[in-house]
């Protein structure tokens, strides 16, 4: 890319590389470096690219009607996506509401939450708080980072962020477990921390509790022990307060399930999706309410005081309700559970004795790897470390060409499209495993 570039990148000192195409589980840049994509980008790809029939229902929706304005109209792309997603979650939710971005979910599910306890009878316009967990990542904008816990993307805006907002430690085994304590412990533990957190700024005020399922961006796909989100759903019904599930990068099949909620055994009141949920194909996102939510609403107002432009855009629409038609009809979420073993399996044979690898962990087809400076003792890296980009980075390289993606200063993130095969899996576990030593043994050696 010429530095003359007029686009405000990223990084406006960083050459970033020309991307021409896609084919399948590879990117094509202009150069004609053929990589392989074992990340979807940011989790995004779950069918891989060049997808004809995708493209083809884009195309056809764009020809029919490209935008709808929503304050008018309705268009039949969306009420099918909307319908196939309700139906998705086996009657726990209620409708949908789609937009074109995880912030924008975000943005929308908290207005929603705070709109559900203005239209209750009597309303309870106390309820203005918002609990979430450090080392999480809800999205970019004002309301979204102000309720994530990723220090570093909110430091600079720290003084615009809303301060009706505290964070609780993640479930985090790796980091957060004490010397011999047990998964059931450490849930009570965590448990009360939130019910502590409830009593100090007053039950009565909580809006509601948001969390990941898997911890994406700023953990690295960090699972909850088992038991954790029956915990923290308790503790909300204690409350009265909404549970808010944050299923942008881990849902719509990326953890082996459809709804990452579902291996939870509890079902959340407002749910936020994205990046699989269109692969990609087009810009697309949305959120879900249970039947506790809408009710509330259309007994009240029957309005949502929220809206966007480019909301239910049919173009978007159409290409997710033709990705998870693929995902359903081509068995996909069966090859997720199935590839998602071996890519584990491979991942702890090969790396798991590694000297700077601390931790490997996942659900499906969204696996992070942790490294450390020593694992005996543990020894973390200094938080200016830039280990994950750096690996990142010589990982686009020749002769490695492979596609992961970086999570905080020292996790990468695997994540390749739901239809990969074992032959796939198998240049992945063998690609990344070598890039690993070869970084760490080039780190050695300066």
């Amino acid at each position: 890319m010429s530095k003359e570039s007029a686009v405000f990148h990223r990084h406006l000192d960083h050459e970033f590389l020309s991307l021409a195409r896609g084919d399948g589980n590879h990117l094509i840049l202009e150069n004609g470096q053929k990589i392989l994509d074992a990340s979807g980008g940011a989790a995004v790809g779950c069918i891989g690219w060049g997808n004809k029939r995708v493209a083809q229902a884009v195309m056809n929706q764009i020809l029919d009607i490209p935008y709808c304005a929503t304050v008018f109209y309705t268009t039949k792309v969306q009420e099918d996506l909307c319908r196939d997603l309700v139906d998705s979650t086996g009657g726990k939710m209620s409708r949908a509401y789609i937009v074109n971005s995880g912030s924008e979910a975000m943005e929308a599910a908290l207005k929603l939450a705070r709109q559900y306890f203005l239209e209750l009878d009597p309303p309870q316009p106390q309820r203005a708080h918002f609990i979430s967990r450090e080392h999480s990542y809800h999205g970019i904008t004002l309301g979204a980072l102000a309720v994530g816990g990723h220090a570093f993307r909110r430091a600079n805006f720290e003084p615009l962020l809303m301060k009706n907002a505290s964070r609780v430690s993640p479930c985090f085994a790796f980091r957060g477990k004490e010397p011999g304590e047990s998964d059931s412990d450490y849930v009570k533990r965590l448990a009360k921390q939130l019910d502590d957190e409830f009593q100090r700024v007053g039950p009565a005020n909580v809006c509601a509790f948001i969390a990941e399922p898997i911890v994406g961006a700023a953990l690295g796909c960090v699972p909850s022990v088992s038991g954790y989100f029956k915990a923290v759903r308790s503790v909300c019904d204690k409350y009265g307060a909404l549970l808010i599930i944050d299923e942008v990068m881990c849902g719509m099949g990326r953890s082996g399930t459809l709804h990452a909620w579902e291996q939870e055994g509890i079902a959340p009141d407002i749910q936020t999706i994205g990046k699989a949920l269109g692969g990609g194909y087009q810009p697309v996102a949305g959120v879900l309410a249970n039947h506790r939510v809408v009710d509330a609403v259309a007994r009240g107002t029957s309005a949502f005081v929220h809206g966007h432009t480019y909301q239910g855009h049919p173009a978007g629409c159409a290409a997710a309700l033709e990705v998870q038609r693929i995902v359903r009809e081509d068995g996909l979420l069966k090859n997720v559970q199935a590839m998602g073993d071996l890519l584990a399996k491979g991942l702890h044979e090969r790396l798991a004795h590694h000297p700077n690898v601390g931790n490997i962990r996942g659900r499906g087809l969204f696996w992070g790897i942790e490294f450390v400076a020593d694992k005996d003792p543990l020894l973390l890296f200094p938080d200016d470390a830039h280990v994950s980009m750096d690996i990142c980075e010589m990982g686009l390289q020749k002769p490695y060409s492979i596609n992961v993606y970086p999570a905080s200063i020292s996790t990468i993130i695997i994540s390749p499209a739901f239809n990969a095969t074992k032959e796939v899996i198998e240049t992945i576990v063998e690609t990344v495993s070598r890039l690993v030593s070869d970084y760490f043994g080039k780190v050695e050696a300066m």
